[in-house]
């Protein structure tokens, strides 16, 4: 019996303050260091192991270390890039440090033309010496540009490859999103080739384990190790379980019920409070006093405190409410760390756009049908919600990276190309 585990989404560097940069660069350590404890015979991570692609020297000291930790017990770390940790024109420290031998990439492919004439992009495996099993998969870009990849995939010559096999993917499954991720950019199941044993996903924050999809045999997220985004704190500080995944197998993975079995490994690596204001129907004066009330008499020590305050002021300024005090408070209390967002805090006296969304994608999409009509422009039906829908296809045309092996004119022949297309204009 072997075992493989697969992380994802570490996010080394996303953090700015100091005592959440050490939660962070511990989480990643805690990883390794189970892994080693429990012998396992490989490791996958699925993408954004770093928050970009040229991080802080310092984190990449500290996670070359413990790289190197793990080589030195002669197991083999593959890695695909994230969306994060992808750079289509430099080099990536994930380049880098894949150069010193302690990552191995898997996204290695070519691009064939089939018998209609159409571009295919052929995948190749890497076998692990020790187990025998078959990696591949596709790296992460940046909007959903990986579409490309998976527009062009030979799935067919992947499905024929016999043998114990993995595909690792850094992308969103829409068929699997969470609810308050349902506006997320994403490709449907079936683009995936069928017939491997086990995909290991990175991309959504948030623990994912699927195996009733007809020929796609178990699908995992593990969800990341701590946190890359201030909405990850939120979801831990309301239960969400955070770790890795580690897997048994020999010909095939053992358990049936694999979803159910304790091959998560939970990471406890600080205790949080989730503190949540509703402001409607009541004053500035009214809420901050309520806010005061009850973080004087709440255990706040050791805890790493997420404090939610949202809806629409009866009278008075949001600005009237102190945050900086009411963090201060609990700061002096005890907390590890305090988070405030008062984002979606408004006032009737003083009201502005607020444009709200989880993704960038979501937030551009309103920010362009609110501010719309505020625009002058000389043809009328661009100054409707037509016109925002078509700023948004442009955005999206004009950030498509290359795709692989296209030169550096037919890329910006193919953009340009593609973007009169979406204005509905002819190329000159």
């Amino acid at each position: 019996m072997y075992k493989f585990a697969h992380i994802a989404d570490c996010h080394l560097g996303a953090q700015k303050y100091s005592e959440l940069k050490e939660l962070e660069i511990k989480a990643f350590n805690t990883c390794l260091d189970r892994c080693i404890k429990e012998k396992v015979d490989f490791i996958i991570i699925a993408g954004d192991l770093f928050h970009s692609n040229l991080p802080d020297m310092g984190i990449v000291k500290q996670a070359v270390a413990k790289l190197k930790e793990v080589a030195d017990k002669g197991i083999p770390v593959y890695i695909n890039y994230g969306s994060h940790d992808f750079s289509p024109n430099e080099t990536s420290i994930i380049d880098v440090i894949t150069e010193s031998g302690l990552l191995k990439k898997l996204f290695n492919g070519y691009i064939v033309e089939n018998e209609l004439g159409e571009e295919k992009l052929k995948l190749k495996f890497i076998t692990d010496k020790k187990t025998g099993a078959k990696l591949t998969g596709i790296s992460g870009r940046k909007m959903g540009m990986d579409d490309a990849y998976y527009n062009m995939l030979d799935k067919t010559s992947l499905e024929n490859e016999d043998g114990f096999k993995i595909f690792v993917f850094h992308t969103s499954i829409k068929n699997l999103l969470p609810d308050f991720l349902s506006k997320m950019d994403g490709i449907d199941i079936k683009r995936l080739p069928k017939k491997f044993d086990y995909y290991a996903g990175g991309h959504i924050h948030q623990k994912i384990c699927e195996t009733q999809l007809e020929g796609y045999n178990i699908i995992t997220y593990p969800g990341p190790p701590f946190a890359g985004y201030p909405r990850d704190l939120e979801m831990s500080a309301k239960g969400e379980k955070r770790g890795f995944f580690i897997v048994e197998f020999d010909e095939n993975i053992q358990n049936v019920n694999f979803c159910e079995d304790k091959s998560f490994y939970e990471l406890d690596m600080a205790k949080y409070d989730f503190l949540s204001f509703k402001a409607d129907d009541k004053n500035s004066n009214h809420l901050y006093d309520e806010i005061l009330e009850k973080i004087k008499y709440h255990d706040v020590n050791g805890k790493i405190i997420i404090l939610k305050v949202k809806g629409e002021l009866a009278g008075g300024k949001t600005s009237d409410i102190n945050f900086h005090e009411i963090k201060r408070i609990l700061k002096e209390a005890g907390a590890v760390h305090v988070s405030i967002n008062h984002h979606g805090l408004v006032s009737k006296e003083f009201t502005k756009i607020r444009v709200k969304g989880e993704t960038t994608e979501e937030i551009e999409e309103n920010l362009l049908l609110e501010n719309i009509r505020n625009i002058e422009v000389g043809q009328e039906e661009l100054n409707t919600k037509e016109g925002a829908k078509l700023a948004i296809n442009l955005l999206k045309t004009l950030r498509k990276s290359p795709k692989p092996n296209e030169k550096k004119t037919d890329y910006k022949n193919r953009i340009l190309s593609e973007s009169l297309e979406v204005l509905d204009l002819e190329s000159q």
